[in-house]
């Protein structure tokens, strides 16, 4: 006997993609995240490759696999394809310290972030 399948959480004509570690705080991501929502898949893809943001890299990644997994796991056609979610979350901080004068010392905060995107096919049944 096996487990009963989950039901998939998104529609039948959506495809998700998630990266779960990305060193940079959750604000500077949301800067990038913002700049794709709502756009068609290519625009956002070429938003991306000409972003002047480090992290813009890392975000492509994950959309490049949002696409990868709505055309191989779900069979939906990329050429419709639009960036229907993009969200952001925060994750672990590293916590450092550093050395300061009289003995002291402070602590130097280094966050991790992560990111949630959610490709969707226009035209196609609900």
């Amino acid at each position: 006997m096996s487990k009963q399948a989950k039901e998939r959480r998104l529609k039948p004509i959506e495809a998700m993609s998630k990266v779960r570690t990305l060193r940079t705080g959750a604000r500077k991501l949301n800067v990038v995240a913002q700049s794709i929502r709502g756009l068609k898949v290519q625009r956002a893809l070429n938003e991306l490759e000409f972003s002047p943001k480090r992290i813009a890299a890392d975000v492509r990644k994950a959309l490049y696999s949002a696409i990868s997994n709505a055309e191989n796991n779900h069979n939906l056609d990329i050429d419709n394809l639009v960036v229907a979610e993009a969200y952001i979350g925060k994750n672990m901080i590293m916590k450092r310290f550093s050395a300061r004068a009289r003995g002291r010392s402070s602590r130097i905060e280094k966050p991790f972030s992560e990111i949630t995107i959610v490709v969707r096919e226009l035209g196609g049944a609900v």
